[in-house]
């Protein structure tokens, strides 16, 4: 496909197939999305891949770790939201709180079927291949959202092969167990995990679409008349 197209259906995928994905286009996806735009070419991602074995090892582990508490309330490596939400930013997030639970069966009252559906984050919703994405701790909101070209590059790239991807911030509430697994160095912080295979498009997670807000809303035009 195009890289309009890839944009456009790219989606978080919340259930993926039961089918692998060739380790030599993993690779090759990592590598490629490295041609991000980077201030100072400082390149301030580094990537660990996960699959088979090692992946089910971490999965059990976090599953444990889980169990019988609500992760929603551990400490991530960095406030992934801000304490209180205002608008438009609170709308938006309530408002998709509601498709996907919609999507999904669960009533909004429902807090044991809202926290199982969370906590499938950290089952990569099936997906076969985890990638944990770190940064710096010294380095700032330049390098961050450098770090951020990179995943969208990644996730664009994958769509062009078909694939489907989800960004998790969700991961960095588990960073004590995630960063002796992978030998994280002390110095970098666990900014996310990109759960990564070929989405199931027939399940009821992925029969959504997230809406934009209007071009007017976040853009301002002066000379274009």
């Amino acid at each position: 496909m195009d890289v309009f197209q890839a944009v456009d259906s790219r989606i978080s995928c919340r259930w993926f197939l039961d089918r692998p994905v060739d380790p030599a286009l993993v690779r090759d996806l990592i590598a490629r999305a490295a041609r991000a735009a980077s201030g100072g070419n400082l390149q301030p991602w580094r990537v660990y891949a996960l699959t088979g074995a090692p992946l089910a090892a971490l999965k059990r582990q976090v599953g444990e770790a889980i169990a019988g508490h609500d992760p929603r309330h551990d400490d991530a490596e960095y406030p992934i939201y801000p304490k209180t939400m205002w608008e438009p930013y609170k709308t938006r997030r309530e408002e998709h709180g509601v498709q996907l639970y919609g999507a999904l069966g669960i009533d909004r009252g429902d807090a044991a079927g809202r926290l199982e559906q969370y906590k499938r984050n950290f089952e990569f919703f099936n997906a076969p291949v985890a990638l944990f994405v770190t940064i710096d701790r010294n380095l700032g909101p330049g390098q961050w959202a450098d770090l951020g070209g990179y995943l969208h590059a990644l996730m664009f790239l994958a769509r062009g092969h078909g694939l489907d991807t989800c960004p998790q911030e969700s991961w960095a509430r588990m960073h004590r167990i995630v960063g002796p697994f992978v030998n994280v160095p002390p110095e970098q912080m666990l900014f996310c995990a990109v759960a990564l295979g070929y989405g199931d498009h027939m399940h009821p997670a992925n029969s959504f679409r997230s809406p934009r807000a209007e071009l007017g809303e976040f853009c301002t035009f002066l000379g274009f008349e």
